[in-house]
Formats: C-alpha cells, structure tokens, sequence
C-alpha cells in the first residue's frame, strides 16, 4: 500500500497574459493529513491545484514531493508520482455501470476484458472502501452524492499517496457530507494518503482539517494549523482585511421583524412534470409572509427546479394555483410590474439575463417601457444609463463600462448586476434559487446581507439552496423537499441539522416513527 506523501510548492507562479493568477506561492503539505485551502474567487485556488497535477505549466517555482524535486508536466506525469484529483463536476459516464466507470479510471483497459477477475478485483476493492456503491448500478440510478462518492473512489482505485478534493460536498446531504469528509480524513490520518480539499465551507475546515492556507489575488495569505486560527481570522484573510478589522460587515445581520399574518406568497396544490415526463412536483403547497424568509432545503433534483420553473412561468402547470396578494398569479410581465414580483434564480447569465447585451441594458430590462422612463413610445435612454450608472457604483459592479458585454463579467459581478435590477424598487414577493453558488465570500456574505434587508423591510421571500448552512443561517421556517414533496417543515430556531439531513435524503419513515 502506498504511503502518504508531503508536497510542497516552493515560489510557485503562474501567470496568463499580463495577469499574474499565482505569485511565489509556497505552501507544505505534510505527510498524512488533510489541507484545506481557501480563497475567494480567482484567488488562484483552482490555478495552484492545476499546477501541482500538471494541467497547467507553472511559469516559475519548484514542486517538491517527500523534499525532493519532481517535474510534473501533464496529469499522467502527475498520476505516476501518485497524484489523483477529484474535480468539481462529474467526469463520470452516464451510461456505464459502476463497475464499468472504476475500470474506465484505470486509464490501461486491455482488448479483452476477463469480467469475472475484474468483478472479483472490484468486489475486493468495494468491500474495503469507505462507502459502498452498487457495481451493477449506473450513474443515472445514482442520487447526486452517490455519483460524488464514484468520483472518489476512482481515484482511491489507484491508490493516490496524495489526493485533491475540489468542493467535494456541494452536492452532499449534511450526513453524507460528514461521512465522506471523516472517511477521508481517516484514511490521511492512517498514513495512507494526504489531501488537499479546495473548500468554502469553514465548517469543514475546523471539523475535519488539519492544516489551513489562505490565498488572496494569487498570495499566500495565512498557512497554519487549522487548532491555531478561527473562521474570523480565516475570513478577513480571504477578504484582505487585518487582523485588527471587524469581519462584521461581512457577516450576515439578521435582524428579527415583526411578521404580519398576511401570505404574500401562496401555493396550492401544485402539481407539474419534469423534463423527462416524471413527476417532479407533487401536489405542493406552502406560503410565505410579508417579512419573512421560508427556505427550501434538498438534495439537488428533487422539484427545487421545477418548482422556481414553474413559479416565474417558466414550466407548465398541471395543477394546483399560485396566489401573490391573493390574486391568480401567472408570471406574466404586467403582473411581475404589478404585483412587484423578484427573482434572483441560478446561473443568472444563462436564466436573468440576455448574454448579447450590454450591462447597461440588462441592467433596464425591468423598467424600459415604465412611465418613469418612457413616454408616448419613447424611451429615455439618457435616464436609463444614469441609473444604470448610479447602479454600477451602488452595487460594486466591476466592469470596464456601462456599454461592455455582460458575458465578460466574473459570476459574482453577473449576479450584482441582476441584483441591482430586481432590488430596484422594493420587492413584495422575492424568488430566490442557489443564487449565491459558486459565488466568492465577499460577494455571498453581500447577497446574504441584502436579502436579510430585503426581509427586514417586509419582503417575502422564498430561498431555495442546497446549501444548507445558508439555509439555517437566513431562513425563519424551513421546509424539506424530497421527490417533488414537502415531507418537513420546522422553525430555524428549533431545527437540527442530522434531522434535516435524514429528511433530505428521503429517511422519512424514520423521521416519522420518531417523532
């Protein structure tokens, strides 16, 4: 069995064009534990990882595995010093069985394949891995974590002295989260590899890591143990504050209001199809009151889509209605003006936004063909690009002009642009959909605080996430969805967090008998 290696980058740099992504990065990784590194956005986080397993070729430094210098120009140079990674998106084959996948992995298949040695070799390797898959089963019968845990145990096929994890439990329940994470950290602390997670989680850092580095702009900012640092001091690290600073500004105020009994937002039996003719919402209802925050909890791909789909008009309804200000609500434009109806929905280029058009006009969608800036057919574009401009500033939207394409903005400016628009003028019924996912602290810790505002000021919203720490942290009721039902409903104050993970991974028989 291979034994677990220390790494080290020694001035680790990397640059792309003009713009330095990594700059004298040196960080150790000792033998047998888990690192955990941190960093906003385009800190270079994903950047170094990529340099240590060759897919990218750094422009200055050294990379020294056991002290020792080692050249590592592509991922099978990186596979021969016993390197795997395990990326953030699926790499898996839909429509090979499990088996099929760990063999796929191997990277040598021979002409012909002995089924029987090889079933026996997997069985042997299945009954010694730290969680158990079905070989016969296929990703497409696998649940979101499921196909992680296959992401990872392609790599433990090969036996890596040293392994990468990049946001290993975005798409994990609580328990699954916490199973994979203490199995990996096992496995380390067993000598039998080390590891580096990329994560954004602090949670998972001062659970289950050892050692913590902090990248900010491309630097090394902080390298230490995990037992001598606090998330605070983590987080004013990655947004370039001192120690001396208050991170108070960048965490989220949740101020309590007082909420009126009026439903800003009801949904009765609704009842509608998923893209593949399943029945992905069945027979839902809920409200949500001025004032207040309900969040949907689940694991991805069970109705939270759908459900947003069908609420912006987006998807058919079969049955069932939808009620803002107890009126008929079809998400229709008028009505949207009308009614003040919000969205912040994920992947906000591609479902809030018109890629081909400029910031500027993205950011007039909503209000073009309003009276305050139109008049007899006639659009005043002067005062649209004022108000766009006073936007940009509001917001902290970076971007080289009000005419520049918003397809060139990061994911987080993309974001501050559909904010801007939809917090225009003071939402009644705000929908909200993974809208802070992938996003970096600063800008997470931004949107967070905005929708708290937005609640304080007797908005209703309804957050959808698969982040479940976002979820506690802003919500007053909580609601769990699971195969297209609401099978949960709890205050935020009186949730736990191992219940609401045996909900969102379907246990509710269990649940049930003990309550």
């Amino acid at each position: 069995m291979n034994q677990a290696v220390s790494i080290e980058s020694y001035k680790l740099s990397k640059r792309f064009g003009g713009f330095s992504a990594l700059e004298d990065v040196s960080i150790k990784v000792r033998p047998g534990t888990v690192h955990a590194l941190l960093g906003e956005n385009g800190a270079g986080k994903s950047t170094f990882v990529k340099c240590l397993v060759g897919y990218y070729k750094s422009d200055g430094g050294a990379v020294l595995l056991d002290e020792r210098e080692v050249k590592i120009d592509s991922p099978t140079d990186a596979r021969s010093h016993g390197i795997g990674m395990v990326y953030q998106h699926f790499t898996v084959v839909p429509g090979m069985t499990v088996a099929e996948n760990l063999l796929l992995s191997l990277g040598e298949i021979p002409n012909v394949i002995h089924w029987g040695k090889v079933r026996d070799k997997l069985s042997a390797f299945m009954n010694t891995a730290p969680f158990k898959l079905d070989l016969d089963a296929t990703p497409l019968d696998l649940s979101a974590g499921e196909k992680q845990k296959l992401e990872i145990l392609k790599q433990i096929l090969l036996n890596p002295r040293l392994l990468i994890l990049d946001e290993p439990t975005s798409v994990l329940t609580p328990d699954e989260a916490d199973e994979v994470l203490f199995a990996l950290r096992q496995r380390a602390h067993q000598q039998e590899c080390s590891i580096i997670m990329i994560t954004h989680k602090f949670r998972e850092v001062m659970s289950y890591c050892d050692d913590v580095s902090v990248l900010r702009r491309g630097r090394l900012v902080i390298s230490k143990a995990v037992a001598s640092t606090n998330s605070d001091e983590l987080a004013s690290a990655m947004i370039g504050q001192t120690e001396n600073q208050s991170v108070e500004s960048h965490s989220t105020q949740k101020l309590k209001m007082t909420q009126t009994s009026h439903q800003a937002l009801k949904v009765v039996n609704l009842t509608a199809f998923g893209d593949r003719g399943e029945l992905a919402l069945n027979d839902i209802s809920f409200e949500v009151g001025k004032g207040e925050i309900l969040g949907f909890a689940g694991v991805s791909g069970n109705g939270q889509k759908e459900l947003l789909e069908a609420l912006t008009g987006q998807r058919k309804i079969l049955s069932g209605k939808v009620l803002v200000d107890e009126q008929a609500f079809h998400a229709t434009r008028s009505q949207n003006q009308n009614l003040l109806v919000r969205g912040l929905p994920e992947e906000p280029l591609i479902n809030a936004c018109v890629r081909g058009m400029s910031v500027f006009e993205n950011l007039a969608l909503r209000e073009f063909d309003e009276n305050e800036f139109s008049q007899y057919g006639l659009i005043n574009w002067t005062k649209l690009r004022k108000r766009a401009q006073n936007a940009i500033t509001e917001y902290s939207i970076k971007t080289s002009g009000i005419e520049s394409s918003i397809g060139d903005l990061s994911g987080g400016n993309v974001q501050r642009v559909v904010l801007a628009r939809e917090f225009s003028k003071p939402a009644n019924v705000l929908l909200v959909c993974n809208a802070t996912f992938g996003l970096d602290f600063a800008a997470t810790q931004e949107i967070r605080n905005r929708l708290i505002t937005a609640r304080n000021q007797g908005t209703a919203i309804l957050l959808i996430s698969e982040d479940l720490d976002e979820i506690l942290e802003l919500s007053d009721r909580i609601a769990v969805v699971s195969s297209g039902k609401i099978v949960y409903t709890v205050a935020s104050n009186l949730a736990n967090r191992k219940t609401l993970g045996s909900f969102m991974a379907g246990e509710r028989e269990v649940m049930e008998a003990i309550n």
